[in-house]
């Protein structure tokens, strides 16, 4: 493991971190459209990955342009806190997924099918292998988000990074929802959009929290990773019912969103740790 002055981390000054900021989501909305448009008329969900990968790519564009370095990203871990956050990372999803979906199945709003090789077993895939894969896309997103836009947001001085930071990352998703790329079996496109901003936004604070309270991107990379290997791969495909996809559709589920919620509020109220990197403060 490296300390926390193995790489000089260095903030840039509020103008740059503003030029920054422009820059990166003039790239990443003009990425999103074109890797849309290719998916919506191909019909290949593999772009999807170049999708998700063009929001590091538009992150590394920026640092390049402004000349301000890679260290704050950042991928060192610094210490024990940084692997109990990845820890706790990695048990977030089950947790929303129990919560969520065990909900829905003890009442009705939806049937739990477990599938062939039975519920536990696939689940624990998921958690496993299913996260360790999702890192190769995860990564690609995380690196953007919340190694760059997160950090520049404060460094500009925006007012409530952690929720301008959230809304943003919804608001990426929303062609995709629009387009039913995504979320297409939802009773609704524009309720689907609306409640997967709730989900993305909520799912942001806490992604967040890890990403500042342990100087770290590798937490946020995990939670990002084993929610989408969790939720997809595991709870998704043993829930069954019409009313499925508008209760625990994934985000864009209303229980899924408030359960989200509930996470993310008190989380938001709690006192942060503001760390740039491993050590070293913001």
């Amino acid at each position: 493991m490296s300390g926390p002055t193995d790489v000089a981390v260095t903030s840039p000054d509020r103008a740059t971190a503003r030029r920054g900021l422009v820059l990166f989501l003039i790239l990443v909305a003009g990425f999103d459209a074109v890797f849309v448009g290719v998916i919506v008329a191909t019909g290949n969900p593999l772009w999807i990955f170049a999708l998700m990968w063009s929001v590091a790519a538009s992150s590394v564009v920026c640092r390049l342009v402004f000349r301000e370095g890679f260290g704050d990203v950042s991928f060192r871990f610094g210490g024990r806190r940084p692997i109990a956050l990845l820890l706790a990372g990695l048990v977030f999803p089950i947790v929303v997924g129990f919560v969520a979906f065990r909900f829905a199945w003890a009442t009705g709003l939806a049937t739990f099918t477990p599938p062939p090789g039975g519920f536990v077993p696939g689940l624990a895939v998921a958690a496993t292998v299913g996260t360790a894969v999702g890192v190769l896309s995860a990564a690609g997103e995380e690196i953007g988000w919340r190694g760059y836009l997160l950090i520049r947001l404060i460094d500009a001085g925006v007012p409530r990074p952690v929720l301008v930071s959230g809304l943003i990352w919804g608001l990426w998703h929303l062609p995709l929802i629009v387009t039913g790329v995504i979320y297409a079996d939802h009773p609704s496109w524009l309720l689907a959009g609306v409640v997967f901003m709730v989900s993305a936004t909520s799912a942001g604070v806490v992604i967040a929290r890890l990403r500042l309270d342990s100087g770290s991107i590798w937490p946020p990379v995990a939670l990002h990773a084993a929610y989408n290997s969790v939720i997809q791969t595991a709870f998704s495909p043993a829930t069954t019912g019409a009313g499925a996809p508008l209760w625990v559709g994934e985000e864009a589920g209303i229980l899924v969103a408030l359960t989200l919620l509930l996470a993310a509020v008190p989380l938001s109220r709690a006192r942060w740790v503001m760390l740039r990197a491993p050590g070293t403060p913001i």
